[in-house]
């Protein structure tokens, strides 16, 4: 399972730091592919925002370049989000994806966490 944190309430120009971890029961093996972040905002369809790879390559959506950071520790399986330079327009639910090689399955699969509510004020 994905367990994503780290939302709330800040004024634009703020910063947030969102955290995603990955876990799973003592039966299940797995190993990290990727893991990253979208978003969703009312009425709008969801945003791809950032994604992180296990060999250390990035991708940013357009509209956090320069702004927000992908990070992860994977001794920790955990992914975090840096949020600089907040405006209202990023004001959306978001939600951790990951690409996980789970042992006994073929391929990568791909898991969501749970969304946290960010939320910018003017």
């Amino acid at each position: 399972q994905l367990q994503a944190s780290g939302g709330g309430l800040v004024q634009a120009g703020g910063s947030l730091r969102l955290s995603c971890a990955a876990s799973a029961d003592s039966r299940t093996q797995f190993s990290i592919y990727s893991m990253g972040w979208y978003r969703q905002a009312p009425g709008l369809q969801r945003e791809f925002i950032a994604v992180t790879r296990r060999e250390g390559s990035s991708n940013y959506g357009d509209s956090v370049k320069g702004r927000f950071t992908i990070s992860m520790n994977k001794a920790k399986r955990t992914a975090y989000l840096q949020m600089n330079s907040l405006e209202p327009g990023d004001t959306a639910v978001y939600s951790c994806n990951a690409g996980l090689v789970v042992i006994g399955l073929s391929g990568i699969s791909d898991f969501w966490g749970q969304g946290t509510q960010v939320t910018v004020s003017s």
